[in-house]
């Protein structure tokens, strides 16, 4: 049986290792890593990178190794609900009584880690319990997602035999370095020597990709977004080159670039022996696959809940273009939007792209502090930037009953969006025991 209390002290000590930060280099990882006997060494996959999407397409890989009946791990980050969420088996989430024994292993092997290499952090004994875990159930495929950059992130004490970076722009700059063609070298190196690698990246970015795969040794695929031909409540039409026509069960157009590096990697995984996927299993694993909290369409009877973190200005843009083209398909009655954001974000330009789409002309606003969030803007300061006729809420609890109501008496689409905290929050209060798988 569950002890929910074990679970708790467990995920507690985890987080108390947060107060070391975010301290890069592989140093603490890989010894952590032997002291629990190597796991990661018996694991063969895929670790993506990227900048933004390396979520989305790690969520698309897996689906379709799952439908062609590989027993499948992954590493989703950042969790919505429970830190359960991390560490996933064939879509499903480690249970509480397991991950509170995992945990109470692996930060025993990190305190004796800790005399000779430093205390590993947060991040680093997570992803070594991950590494531990899928190794213990024999997964065949695994489908790692990278922390943060990607020379130094803790994930690249592992080589699963294919590497993946979906895309670079700017973002983390502080820790990875001013300029796109720095972050990409700071992303390159997850392709190791012998690797079969994938790339959506463009630019300056591709050519050093180029060049990190070519000393590697590496094969390189480099995919273009596929062809569009729309988007309705059950996700994308597109159209693959070899393919033809495909559904994908995610919503925005974004995914397209996504899909594309997904399908490149399917096709890596089965030139490297590691994972061959028939085209039926292939089709059937793109019009399936769900990504929790990004874009997620729900029913909230009698209108809609969607869900999007869209935390950054192009997040925010990207809701708003698929708010509009998906408006004619979802409840007919006024919109009603839930907004909590960071501080620290591009609270303006969020606006501004919200602001902007025709779907949201007369929109009720609910603005939100975002609960357990140090970081996160004041709900009247947002409802400040927002302008008039946005209203603050006291607190979550307030927010989700207005959202309610509102949906009750306008029948309309119920939105929430500015931060996967808020969103993860959300989905967790109104869909009880609805830990995302």
């Amino acid at each position: 049986m569950t002890d929910p209390g074990a679970e708790a002290v467990a995920v507690a000590a985890l987080q108390a290792r947060g107060r070391l930060g975010i301290r890069l280099g592989l140093g603490r990882t890989r010894a952590l890593l032997a002291a629990l006997g190597s796991p990661e060494q018996e694991l063969r996959g895929v670790l993506i990178g990227g900048t933004n999407g390396k979520g989305s397409t790690q969520a698309i890989v897996a689906a379709i190794l799952r439908a062609g009946g590989i027993r499948t791990g992954q590493t989703p980050k950042p969790h919505l609900v429970a830190y359960r969420e991390r560490i996933v088996v064939d879509g499903a989430p480690i249970a509480g009584d397991a991950l509170a024994a995992l945990l109470t292993e692996v930060l025993a092997a990190a305190d004796r880690v800790a005399r000779r290499h430093g205390p590993p952090t947060e991040f680093e004994a997570l992803t070594a319990a991950a590494f531990l875990h899928l190794a213990r159930e024999r997964v065949e495929a695994a489908v790692i997602e990278v922390g943060l950059g990607g020379r130094l992130d803790a994930t690249n004490a592992w080589d699963g035999g294919v590497a993946a970076i979906v895309n670079v722009a700017l973002d983390h700059m502080e820790h990875l370095g001013p300029t796109v063609a720095a972050i990409a070298r700071e992303k390159a190196p997850i392709i190791k020597r012998g690797d079969r690698a994938v790339t959506g990246a463009t630019g300056e970015a591709l050519a050093i990709v180029r060049r990190r795969a070519a000393r590697m040794g590496a094969p390189l695929t480099v995919t273009t977004p596929l062809l569009v031909h729309g988007m309705d409540r059950d996700g994308l039409r597109v159209e693959d080159p070899a393919l033809g026509p495909l559904r994908v069960g995610l919503l925005g157009r974004h995914q397209a670039e996504n899909a594309a590096v997904a399908l490149g990697i399917v096709r890596a995984l089965d030139a490297a022996g590691i994972a061959r996927v028939p085209e039926a299993a292939i089709r059937r694993g793109l019009a399936e696959v769900r990504w929790p909290g990004r874009l997620e369409l729900l029913d909230l009877a009698p209108g809609d809940l969607l869900l999007d973190g869209a935390h950054n200005a192009a997040g925010a843009a990207a809701l708003a273009a698929a708010v509009e083209e998906l408006r004619p398909g979802l409840a007919p009655g006024r919109p009603v939007l839930l907004l909590g954001v960071m501080a620290d974000k591009e609270v303006g330009e969020m606006i501004g792209a919200l602001q902007g789409s025709p779907a949201l002309a007369g929109a009720r606003v609910l603005a939100v502090t975002v609960p357990d969030a140090p970081r996160a803007l004041p709900a009247d300061a947002l409802a400040a930037a927002w302008g008039a006729g946005a209203e603050a809420l006291p607190s979550l609890d307030a927010a989700i009953g207005a959202l309610r109501d509102h949906v009750r008496s306008e029948a309309g689409p119920a939105i929430v969006a500015g931060s996967l905290y808020l969103v993860g929050a959300v989905r967790g209060a109104l869909l009880p025991g609805g830990t995302p798988a």
